[in-house]
């Protein structure tokens, strides 16, 4: 009698590290909703200068004063640039993104962010010229389908959210295309968490300008109504940690897990986020709309394995 291979047991820290990215993830993204919405605190330039503030404090403290990982130096002034360029447009996805949950629902939001991997594709095929199979090609047309089909029969639908989304999915894809031409080389590489370090402090300094022309006077603003409501200044301080914490334990699933495991468990991570957002926020769904949601992820699991097959 032959006897059956035991698979090894899946360790409590890394069931502990996907949850911690489970719950900063949709915490973050929940959070950001209530205060841009329900809340009625309508910055959405501030309250991303809050997250990145957050995240360069936390940064020098987990990587300078911790020693969470290795630190790695800017090497020269054209590394600097392309880090700039890459901050730059991080901030700019991550304002927009913003910006479109003032106007639509977590989950119509969620459908529509799924379709990163379509963005992405087109982004390599006519900047880096990167080709892929035309069956891979193929399962991005369910992707941008369910959206159509999802956007038909979204009840909260708002065409400048809409537009702000897609605008933020967009600049995601850029980055993720540009990042991958920019720190090609060896020398230049930096892991995520050294990449936030340096490109953390640069969106400050971006978005300092831009929230005291585009949002005026909202520091006086947010100080009369923390003095009205205290619990205002406790929800941006934990917002903008949840902010830092969504990139740190996205570091941390990486380094311990496949890279199979982390597709599977980022197509489950928006599914749970649209469900505790619908629970959450009782926003209307419509049957279309889950279909097109539905369609949408389908694509993205397909895309992921043709990809993965004919690469």
């Amino acid at each position: 009698m032959t006897q059956q291979p035991t698979t090894a047991p899946i360790p409590w820290t890394t069931i502990g590290m996907v949850v911690a990215w489970y719950g900063s993830n949709i915490g973050v993204l929940l959070l950001n909703k209530y205060l841009l919405t329900n809340y009625g605190f309508k910055y959405p330039i501030f309250l991303t200068l809050c997250h990145m503030t957050a995240c360069t404090l936390f940064s020098y403290i987990a990587i300078a004063l911790m020693k969470v990982v290795p630190l790695q130096t800017v090497k020269s002034k054209v590394q600097f640039a392309k880090i700039s360029g890459l901050s730059v447009v991080f901030c700019f996805s991550v304002v927009c993104g913003n910006v479109s949950l003032r106007y639509l629902p977590v989950s119509f939001n969620q459908a529509i962010g799924a379709t990163t991997p379509f963005f992405t594709a087109v982004f390599a095929f006519f900047i880096i010229k990167k080709r892929e199979a035309w069956l891979t090609y193929t399962t991005l047309i369910p992707v941008v389908t369910g959206v159509i089909i999802a956007s038909g029969g979204e009840p909260s639908f708002h065409l400048f959210g809409f537009i702000m989304c897609v605008t933020a999915t967009a600049a995601r894809a850029f980055k993720s295309v540009h990042q991958e031409i920019l720190l090609s080389s060896e020398g230049e590489r930096l892991n995520s968490m050294n990449l936030l370090l340096y490109m953390a402090p640069i969106a400050v300094t971006c978005l300092l300008p831009a929230t005291l022309i585009m949002e005026e006077n909202v520091v006086g603003i947010t100080i009369d109504l923390a003095r009205k409501d205290v619990k205002l200044i406790w929800y941006l301080f934990f917002n903008s940690s949840l902010a830092y914490f969504v990139n740190l334990t996205n570091f941390l699933v990486t380094k311990h897990t496949s890279a199979l495991t982390l597709q599977v468990l980022g197509n489950a991570k928006g599914a749970v986020a649209v469900v505790v957002s619908i629970l959450m926020f009782k926003n209307p769904v419509s049957l279309m709309g889950m279909v097109g949601y539905a369609l949408t992820v389908l694509g993205v699991i397909l895309y992921s394995e043709a990809k993965k097959r004919y690469s």
